[in-house]
């Protein structure tokens, strides 16, 4: 009876569509469609479509967005931008360094504050940024809700989305602005208000719309609804608060809004739901802030997180979420403050409270048309239309080096700073795609956040969003990143939403049938019909008491009257017998009809269930594809990433073989100098050697020259003159001519004696080099009990007190000079001898032709005054292979060092 009965109300709906209401809406177009026979007719292609959804999802599985279905007829590319917004909060303490200003109400200008013109060598830029509009310090909550939510909460009545979040550094005042404090409340309560104030007296009773597990919305009668509820009010703890509580004090000031906002034009022939959800997006993981978890204090459980799936019209949602069904403002702010005390929120060192996920709070709105009578909910599915109203509160980007977190929560500033990231990335992608025109993928699934709201960036609705700015000069950096971040938000336009066309009923139904008082009027118009059927009445006035025709003419005419009611009385009888058996042969048509639809209905029935179990199998393959899919992306993330850090390990192998290479090549061009210079130094030591072996063998040939000269002056007898001193060039010619041929002017000898060195105390080491010629001369330096050694060593060194050193050389007349060089032994501090010399004693060999006599002159050490003597001078000193000193008493000073030799480490 319940199907056929909905089988005459679809035909009294039929005839209603084609009837205009008189009522005051009756001027609104309404497009007239046909009832459910017609309606009926595309839902066949389209749940063919929804059969064959599976294998086009896995064939588009790779290409992200996916470009929702674009209808015919529809105007589609009409966009707007995403709405950039930014809030400007006060300085903490008035004294504070302020790097921002406001300009005008669309322009904000950034100064470079004094720490970071330092670091910057001076450089001073201001860089000014424009938004659709900037709230200065001073802006009241009312205010930015006019401007911002007013309109997203307009849409959401009306069926659109919409999408509002928060951004900025943490500490910028983002929680504030969406939830509020006590006595000036944020956005998420204001939207609540304007909401439950619009469609407060249209509401469904609870339990009419109940939500499923695939993102859409199922209708229940009012009885099922009714056994719902009493099942609810049953259960000894009600898992939704009552609407009829008084608020928290805790949170009662924040929903005490005293100004009274009411959208615009609501469909009163329509019935509306709320349902709210609220969850956070923890280092990358979803919870369920709403979820109801037994408290175990043996062993408690840890929240579950949630998956994002992908309903039938491609949209993202979060697979087994709460949506709570609230009634009032109170009853909605009390669910998400149970949520907000869930939340996970640390103290850093730049916010006391500082939020350490992202939160997305959604209210859910459902709307579906009343029927043709304006009694109940209309009974079909298609009808119902969905509108979702997102607010956002992202958790604020932090520098590590400023907030000094460590463990857990350095894992925390990671994952936010990388989820902020992806959502950049993904904006600049959009804006390049829209502004080239080129196709790259858009990586929405690189985090839960961007791949939960990516149909809104797709099209599904408007785009807000709030940049929150601290302006303390501490926060530059950061503000200049989140300024850059919107400048490039702006860009990003977003397609229009497409009006959902509802179902053409006549307006003013819920106020059409109720009743408006007084009596019925359709019986005495019957009752006049029934008696203007019947003879007239003939006058009934009596004028004479004698008078014999009234009565008996009014007894005719009742009697004629009564004889007529008695055939329709006849008549009326025959009727009923024969519409009581025309009943009879309808009743049981309509039983037959009855047995026949039932047993239609049972078959249709079981094939519901097999259809039914069959869906259900095609759901647990559907959740073990989509787990497999998950682990697929998540190996496919891990692979990613191996690939990312083999390619990165190339790139430091590829980089450390060219620094080897140019290492190698710069060992082989010092080598190749330190050849070239060892060559050049060996060259030059060659020519040296051959220089002063030459030297040496003219030395022993001028000695036997000598010798020889000595032995004929011996042998003749040289006649007695004065002989005359040569001239220095004459004397270099004899030089030039005894190197080639000895000359025979004989030599004067001269007595022979030893010469006692001044210095008789102590014992000498006596150093006479190997490369020394014997002159054979009568003075000789003599030593007693000396040590004589060809090179100093140590061992002689640390024996004795004093040192003397026999040096020969060339004189510029071209005779061979003897220098008795001495010095005194002193021990150092490394355990070695250094000597220091302090006299010099030259013996010389004159020719006795010359105007100079052979002598042998004894030079006092150091003149009294300190001056040096004509002997000491600067060619000699160098002309000895030892090393100067200076401290000396003979000016710069001779000193030879011998130390212990020491191995090489």
């Amino acid at each position: 009876m319940r199907r056929a009965g909905a089988h005459l109300g679809s035909q009294r709906r039929r005839l209603a569509l084609l009837r205009l209401s008189p009522g005051p809406r009756g001027r609104r177009l309404h497009r007239l469609v046909p009832a459910s026979p017609a309606r009926s007719e595309p839902d066949v292609p389209r749940a063919r479509q929804h059969s064959t959804e599976p294998s086009v999802m896995k064939s588009a599985k790779a290409k992200t967005p996916r470009k929702p279905v674009i209808k015919k007829g529809f105007q589609t590319n009409l966009k707007d931008p995403v709405g950039v917004y930014c809030r400007v909060r006060p300085l903490s303490f008035p004294d504070q360094e302020c790097c921002v200003e406001v300009i005008n109400s669309t322009t904000l200008q950034l100064h470079t504050p004094e720490g970071c013109r330092l670091n910057r060598n001076g450089d001073y830029k201001e860089t000014q940024y424009s938004f659709k509009r900037v709230f200065g310090t001073h802006t009241t909550q009312k205010e930015l809700f006019d401007v911002v939510a007013n309109p997203l909460v307009d849409d959401l009545i009306h069926g659109k989305n919409g999408l509002l979040f928060t951004y900025g550094v943490t500490g910028s005042g983002k929680t504030y602005t969406m939830t509020g404090s006590p006595g000036s409340g944020g956005l998420l309560p204001r939207c609540l208000n304007m909401i439950f104030n619009s469609i407060g007296s249209f509401q469904a009773k609870r339990y009419v719309f109940k939500s499923n597990d695939r993102n859409s919305m199922e209708i229940q009668c009012e009885v099922d609804a009714l056994l719902e509820r009493q099942k609810r009010e049953a259960m000894p703890i009600p898992k939704t608060p009552s609407s009829k509580r008084q608020a928290d004090p805790e949170f009662a000031d924040m929903i005490n809004v005293q100004e009274f906002c009411k959208a615009e034009e609501v469909d009163e022939d329509s019935v509306y739901g709320v349902f709210i959800s609220f969850i956070e997006i923890y280092n990358n993981y979803i919870y369920d802030l709403l979820e109801e978890v037994q408290f175990d204090p043996i062993k408690p459980k840890l929240p579950q997180s949630k998956m994002l799936r992908e309903d039938k019209n491609h949209n993202m949602y979060v697979a087994g979420c709460t949506e709570v069904e609230v009634k009032s403002t109170e009853e909605a702010f009390e669910v998400f403050w149970r949520g907000q005390k869930k939340r996970r929120i640390a103290n850093t060192h730049l916010n006391r409270e500082s939020s350490r996920s992202h939160s997305v709070f959604s209210i859910k709105l459902v709307q579906a048309p009343l029927d043709a009578d304006g009694d109940n909910v209309l009974q079909e599915k298609e009808q119902i239309t969905i509108s979702q109203l997102s607010l956002v509160d992202l958790a604020g980007s932090e520098r590590t080096n400023r907030t000094k977190a460590e463990g857990n929560r350095l894992r925390e500033a990671g994952n936010i700073n990388q989820s902020l990231m992806t959502l950049r990335t993904c904006m600049e992608v959009l804006r390049e795609n829209q502004t080239y025109g080129t196709n790259k993928m858009v990586p929405y699934r690189d985090s839960k956040l961007t791949h939960l709201f990516k149909n809104y960036f797709d099209g599904e609705g408007k785009v807000r969003m709030i940049v929150c700015v601290n302006p303390k000069a501490e926060d530059y950096e950061e503000s200049l990143q989140v300024m850059r971040f919107a400048e490039v938000t702006q860009e990003v336009e977003v397609a229009r939403p497409v009006d959902k066309v509802i179902c053409g009923l006549t307006p003013g139904r819920r106020y059409r049938n109720l009743p408006r008082g007084g009596p019925v009027g359709d019986e005495p118009l019957m009752t006049e019909v029934i008696l203007q059927s019947f003879p007239p009445l003939p006058p009934c006035k009596l004028l004479d008491i004698n008078d014999e025709e009234t009565f008996p003419n009014m007894i005719d005419a009742l009697e004629k009257r009564h004889r007529q009611r008695q055939l329709s009385i006849e008549d009326l009888n025959k009727r009923c017998v024969a519409f009581k058996a025309l009943l009879k042969t309808l009743d049981s048509s309509l039983s037959n009809k009855e047995n026949y639809i039932q047993e239609k209905l049972n078959e249709k029935e079981k094939l519901i269930l097999g259809q039914k179990s069959e869906i259900e199998q095609l759901e647990k393959k559907n959740k073990t594809l989509e787990y497999k899919i998950e682990i697929l992306e998540k190996t496919t993330t891990i692979y990613e990433e191996d690939k990312r850090n083999l390619q990165q390990e190339l790139e430091s192998q590829n980089q450390k073989l060219q620094r080897q290479v140019s290492d190698k090549r710069r060992l082989e061009a010092r080598l190749q100098g330190m050849v070239t210079e060892t060559s050049m130094k060996w060259q030059k030591e060659c020519e040296r050697r051959v220089a002063a072996t030459q030297l040496e063998m003219q030395n022993k040939l001028w000695v036997k020259d000598e010798k020889l000269k000595q032995l004929k002056a011996i042998v003749t007898e040289p006649k007695p003159e004065k002989p005359e001193r040569p001239s220095r060039e004459r004397d270099r010619e004899k030089i030039i001519q005894r190197s080639v041929s000895p000359s025979p002017v004989p030599n004067t000898p001269i007595p022979v004696r030893h010469r006692r060195s001044r210095s008789a105390g102590g014992r000498w080491v006596d150093h006479k080099p190997a490369s020394n010629v014997q002159t054979e001369t009568v003075m000789q330096p003599h030593v007693p009990h000396a040590i004589t050694v060809s090179v100093a060593n140590e061992k002689a060194l640390a024996k004795c007190e004093k040192y003397m050193l026999t040096h020969q050389e060339l004189a510029s007349d071209g005779e061979i000079q003897t220098k008795v060089i001495k010095g005194d032994v002193y021990k150092t501090r490394g355990g070695g001898q250094s000597v220091q010399f302090t006299d010099i004693e030259t013996l010389k060999q004159e020719s006795p032709t010359g105007s100079r006599k052979r002598r042998s002159s004894t030079l006092a050490p150091a003149q009294p005054d300190g001056t040096e003597s004509e002997w000491t001078d600067v060619e000699t000193r160098c002309s000895v292979a030892v090393e100067m000193r200076a401290g000396s008493q003979l000016g710069p000073g001779y000193q030879h060092h011998a130390q212990p030799k020491r191995k090489k480490p």
